[in-house]
């Protein structure tokens, strides 16, 4: 009995120890794949920040914070309102070129992750377009506020009011009335929004665009920029896309939700910029006459760029790195 006992205890105690060794193997096969985890959050593929033109220090802002944890839609919105407060930008924010008539007005957009969007069209006393776009989206049942109600929604949401039309802009202004010529020039900052594309740690997909249209531009008209679909479009689950260059041309093809949707049906983010451009083409017989452009990328952190004609580039915010691109063209 005593025997059989010792060898009874001898077998509990090597099952024991067995299962103490798969303990120990499971928690390291555990631990192995968290730091699997880990390391593929680290990498060298997100976060990502991409944005139209060469605007390297609104990538670098929007990298930095998303290198630091920050949320897509923070770092967008934070990555345009460097350009939004340069006035030595006149196609954006404060110190933008007037319309005909003299006055500066802001157009912008923001999407989120879910899906969400605001949008602003015709702000006058506020440099900050993104971030009043953003805060329709959150504080309000509504989508795009316009003209004085949207300022005034800004000036109730603790926004400065702000003088828009600085010393720069009026000059360039006052040479524009001695001719009083209306044509936009390709590749030149006349025209050029800046919309954004970030991809944060966590793999999610935020967007903005933010621009004060065209130069000397009929008073009241609004361009692609802050038109969810044209300017901008974000689906969390594919990817995202924006535009730049003549909006009147983006809007008629609904341009960024079309580059979406082909990648949604598989194409990838370089060939649906292509097709959206080749649409463009094909519906505007004067083409060569402006610049159309986009910026795309997916859920894997492929991006793609294509434009109408050669000049158009990009900056990337990457591994620690921020890198001006040259888009392909078709002409």
């Amino acid at each position: 009995m005593k025997r059989r006992n010792f060898i009874f205890q001898s077998m509990l105690a090597s099952a024991g120890l067995g299962l103490f060794s798969y303990s120990l193997n499971a928690s390291n096969i555990n631990n192995s794949n968290k730091t699997s985890k880990m390391i593929q959050n680290k990498s060298n593929i997100f976060p990502l920040s991409i944005a139209t033109w060469n605007f390297p220090n609104a990538s670098k802002r929007a990298g930095e914070l998303l290198a630091e944890g920050a949320s897509a839609l923070d770092a967008v919105e934070q990555g345009v309102m460097v350009e939004e407060a340069d006035i030595r930008n006149t196609t954006v924010g404060k110190g933008g070129a007037p319309d005909r008539d003299g006055n500066v007005t802001l157009d912008a957009c923001i999407m989120d992750p879910s899906g969400n969007a605001g949008a602003v069209v015709y702000l006058k006393h506020t440099s900050q377009a993104a971030s009043v776009a953003r805060k329709v989206m959150e504080e309000t049942p509504h989508v795009m506020l316009a003209g004085e109600g949207a300022d005034l929604f800004a000036i109730q949401q603790d926004f400065e009011k702000e003088e828009l039309f600085t010393d720069g802009s009026k000059e360039a202004y006052k040479k524009w009335l001695e001719k009083k010529e209306y044509k936009p020039i390709i590749n030149i900052e006349n025209h050029d929004t800046i919309g954004m594309l970030c991809i944060d740690e966590n793999g999610d997909l935020a967007g903005a665009c933010t621009s004060s249209g065209l130069s000397y531009k009929v008073n009241g008209r609004v361009g692609d920029s802050p038109i969810i679909g044209s300017g901008l479009f974000i689906d969390n689950e594919i990817g995202g896309a924006v535009a730049t260059g003549m909006g009147e041309a983006i809007m008629k093809s609904v341009g960024s939700f079309l580059i979406v949707e082909l990648m949604r049906q598989g194409q990838s983010p370089q060939k649906a910029c292509e097709e959206a451009i080749n649409r463009i083409i094909k519906a505007n017989p004067n083409y060569k006459e402006f610049q159309a452009a986009f910026i795309a990328v997916n859920k894997k952190g492929e991006i793609g760029s294509h434009c109408i004609q050669k000049g158009f580039s990009y900056v990337k915010y990457q591994d620690g790195k921020n890198e001006t691109i040259l888009s392909s063209y078709n002409f």
